[in-house]
């Protein structure tokens, strides 16, 4: 049991990665990693959201949509319970810590939208894990997604004091330097074989 969680959790993080590996999130991925303070702010606020919606679906899809025969509805379920809990983090972000909402700006809400989040609530559903594993799921994901976030975002800190030719300047430099990090991720899907 225990060693199921643990290959769960490893398999979120480095193997299947939502980034890096399923190329889920790319918009706040690249968006918010200029810098190492807002790619924490959005690991973090992603981690909240993605860990809570992953419980909060798995209770309303065991408890509510498959008794009821509603399993159809799941998606918009889903969004909508994403949607309150990103309302509940950007509420308390802009009471807490007024800077870190400033700096996170259009892509705070934009997690509502994330396909990241709403892909692993799916996952869960689609695997059939229970409410814990589900949970699990979604916490070690998120920390995935955070660890690629902070990744990049010490690169591109550290590209910007790098001579850069013209041509890679900007996006391309950005989308260059993804790709590379995404390969070497793929280099752990070998070691479960």
């Amino acid at each position: 049991m225990l060693r199921e969680y643990i290959s769960l959790i490893i398999g979120a993080i480095l193997v299947n990665n939502f980034v890096l590996s399923r190329i889920l999130g790319i918009c706040p991925f690249l968006g918010v990693s200029k810098k190492m303070d807002t790619a924490l702010g959005m690991g973090g606020a992603v981690i909240f959201v993605m860990t809570l919606s992953g419980l909060v679906t798995a209770i309303i899809q065991h408890f509510v949509l498959v008794p009821l025969n509603l399993a159809y509805l799941r998606t918009i379920v889903f969004i909508l319970v994403i949607a309150s809990l990103v309302q509940i983090v950007e509420v308390l972000l802009q009471r807490l810590s007024p800077p870190l909402y400033k700096a996170l700006g259009i892509f705070l809400p934009l997690i509502t939208t994330n396909c990241a989040v709403l892909g692993s609530a799916i996952i869960c559903a689609d695997e059939g894990y229970s409410l814990i594993k589900s949970t699990v799921f979604c916490f070690a994901s998120a920390v995935g997604f955070a660890l690629a976030l902070v990744l990049f975002a010490s690169v591109r800190e550290k590209l910007e004091l790098a001579r850069i030719p013209e041509p890679f300047k900007g996006p391309a430099i950005a989308l260059l330097t993804a790709s590379i990090i995404a390969m070497a991720f793929t280099g752990f899907a070998g070691l479960g074989g």
